[in-house]
């Protein structure tokens, strides 16, 4: 049993990365027993990553549908901030961090959005996790909302790409989707924090997922994180979850494909998502290496 007077152990994970120094660190507590949402938002914004990850006990009759039925957890996650519903990078960390320990194979964990099954397996010698995202859905971004949006990040509207239109994409957590038309407009971040802050409490935005097409599969994006107390989330595989809902529901790609996300390039902590469709199956599968950060 942890208590105010017992630091449980961190773990430092990266992921979508096998490099420590790339892709999006994570706090992983693998045995958050006893803690209160006081003492795991206290602990997050000690380690102050983007978000860190906490792992209790899962729910009576979790991991049915895993060889293992200890292979199953509950999972949380907290921002520096706040708590937040999901985390697709922090999930991705957590479920290498597992493999490390348990071994490859299949993995449940249960979260606030609902029971995200994730699967480890070794290639060439590292670890790579694929998430399957809850059931997405797509909605319409009111047009005053979406001047404040580009109000707050000082976007020109004639600097959007007009084949991807905005929306709000969930896949787990919301996302506001909006597509740069050139490079150069996304690698050029610099927003109003609190200005854009409100307007995502307002629209219970979790980030902005940017976007810029390089090529008919291959995305560049970036997603700043306001809300969670960080300028920018480094590789968002929540946001990228929705971003394959949001391609695939405005066909902007074939019904099965995968995309290429590159993500953290401009913040030096590079990353690479891949974003897997399939034919049948509205859910979104977001998978990637992860690596320890040494302390």
């Amino acid at each position: 049993m942890n208590s105010m007077h017992e630091t449980p152990d961190v773990l430092h994970y990266t992921a979508f990365s096998d490099d420590p120094e790339g892709g999006n660190p994570a706090g992983i507590v693998l045995d958050a027993t006893g803690l209160s949402d006081e003492e795991m938002l206290a602990i997050a914004a000690e380690v102050g990553y983007s978000e860190s990850a906490f792992l209790t006990a899962p729910p009576e009759g979790a991991g049915s549908g895993t060889s293992d039925a200890g292979r199953a957890y509950t999972i949380r996650y907290f921002s520096p901030k706040a708590e937040v519903p999901f985390c697709g990078h922090a999930t991705v960390a957590t479920a290498v961090a597992l493999g490390e320990r348990i071994g490859p194979g299949d993995l449940v964990f249960a979260t606030q959005a609902g029971t995200v099954p994730v699967t480890v397996t070794r290639e060439d010698g590292a670890l790579r996790a694929t998430l399957t995202s809850v059931e997405p859905h797509i909605e319409e971004v009111a047009a005053d909302d979406l001047t404040e949006a580009l109000a707050a990040l000082d976007w020109p509207a004639g600097d959007l790409d007009p084949a991807l239109p905005a929306r709000i994409a969930f896949a787990g957590a919301r996302h506001l989707i909006l597509a740069a038309a050139s490079r150069e407009r996304l690698a050029h971040l610099a927003y109003d924090f609190a200005r854009l802050e409100a307007l995502m409490h307002r629209l219970d935005l979790t980030t902005l997922e940017l976007v810029w097409r390089a090529s008919a599969e291959v995305f560049h994006v970036r997603a700043p994180f306001p809300v969670g107390g960080v300028v920018e989330d480094p590789a968002t595989g929540a946001a990228a979850a929705a971003f394959g809902a949001y391609a695939r529901e405005l066909g902007l790609v074939p019904e099965a494909t995968v995309l290429t996300l590159h993500q953290g390039q401009d913040m030096g902590r590079p990353g690479l998502l891949s974003v897997e469709l399939r034919a049948g199956d509205r859910r979104i599968r977001v998978s990637g290496t992860g690596t320890r950060i040494p302390a």
